[in-house]
């Protein structure tokens, strides 16, 4: 009989989500997709690129130019330097870079862990190596993570510890002083640490993304993945990239080749052109920093307690003041009687909570955001 590898992972709740707010003509609020435009400027080069045949396959670790301004760019912000020849990878996407990083050093019975909620992607990429999730709570109020747990947690068959910062679904960051808590920590082990900083760019109130590029000894021994997807509204796109010291690099993409023929040529391309002269960092931070604030002000008057993000273009809404259900009937009933899609946070955990939690996306026009808002207020207690 038929053994399914990942018998023990529960389904991704994305698609049926999807379905509800298509089924129900919700506003989507649920699904990290931008309401804005890709840069004309490197949209006119992707389209030049494909034009002028520039439509075979890359290199399967990338095209050199592309790291090239990979490795310029991260030393700029980190100052750490990473040898595009050796230590920097172009991937099909974030969750593709994710999986290959998991697999290329984790193998059967060894134990992984990860910060709940947790992006729904760590998990399955976890078991299909045969290794065991070891799942540590990221503390209320504000997500935050209690090391003394997390060293209690570790043990001879500890291989990855992964990171997420800033975090999905909540939207909260890591402090110097979380970095530096991890560095103690896997000094003197052969802990590798992920690093998923997908959403580096986006960072709030004058704060500053703590990169595990920013400390060597925790560099030494990293996988850090991160895209251009959420700066330029570029996710479909499938491009994204990963640093680590050449011996982990080695091992990353021994299973790459075999993964993969090639990322995206033209497009390859057109971003390595484009980030030459043009870096939205700054820009998107303001931008989202705005939607996050004009959508918790739109908020007032509510019954929905908001826990404002950090980073990133997702947050949370405590809906403990309204209802007792679950969050996955309180999503079900906010999108078919007020007509609004969010995600339940227990799709960000391994086994049933009582969290009365839903995650939504503020990367929408203020428009969306308004007509939104207007019906989020409008949800009465049933208590």
């Amino acid at each position: 009989m038929l053994q399914p590898k990942l018998q023990n992972i529960k389904g991704s709740i994305f698609s049926d989500i999807n379905k509800l707010v298509t089924e129900t003509g919700s506003i989507d609020l649920a699904l990290g997709k931008t309401d804005f435009p890709c840069p004309e400027k490197l949209a006119e080069l992707a389209a030049t690129y494909i034009r002028s045949g520039y439509n075979n396959y890359a290199p399967n670790e990338g095209i050199s130019e592309l790291r090239e301004v990979i490795s310029s760019r991260v030393k700029r912000l980190y100052q750490h330097n990473y040898n595009p020849e050796t230590e920097i990878t172009i991937t099909a996407g974030h969750v593709q870079a994710i999986m290959t990083a998991i697999n290329s050093v984790v193998k059967d019975e060894d134990e992984v862990i990860v910060f709940e909620p947790a992006y729904d992607t760590y998990a399955p990429a976890i078991a299909s190596t045969g290794a065991r999730p070891v799942y540590v709570a990221l503390k209320l109020p504000d997500f935050h993570i209690d090391w003394e747990e997390v060293r209690k947690m570790v043990t001879s068959k500890t291989r990855m510890i992964i990171m997420n910062s800033p975090h999905n679904p909540t939207g909260s960051v890591l402090a110097e002083s979380d970095l530096i808590q991890l560095q103690r920590l896997i000094i003197g082990t052969n802990i590798v640490v992920l690093s998923d900083e997908i959403f580096e760019s986006i960072m709030f109130d004058n704060s500053t993304h703590q990169s595990v590029a920013k400390f060597d000894k925790l560099a030494d021994r990293s996988f850090i993945v991160s895209s251009f997807g959420p700066v330029f509204n570029i996710n479909g796109w499938g491009l994204a990239y990963i640093l680590a010291p050449e011996k982990l690099m080695n091992e990353f993409r021994r299973i790459q080749q075999f993964q993969i023929s090639n990322v995206n040529t033209p497009l390859q391309y057109a971003l390595s052109e484009y980030l030459r002269t043009e870096d939205a960092k700054k820009d998107i931070s303001e931008l989202y920093n705005g939607k996050r604030n004009y959508f918790n002000r739109l908020m007032g008057g509510s019954l929905f307690k908001i826990i404002p993000s950090q980073g990133s273009y997702f947050q949370i809404l405590d809906y403990s003041a309204i209802s007792d259900e679950p969050d996955t009937d309180f999503t079900y009933r906010l999108a078919t009687d007020y007509g609004v899609g969010v995600i339940p946070v227990s799709a960000f955990l391994h086994e049933k909570n009582k969290l009365k939690m839903v995650r939504i996306c503020f990367a929408k026009n203020n428009e969306t955001l308004e007509m939104a808002a207007e019906r989020l207020r409008l949800v009465p207690s049933l208590k």
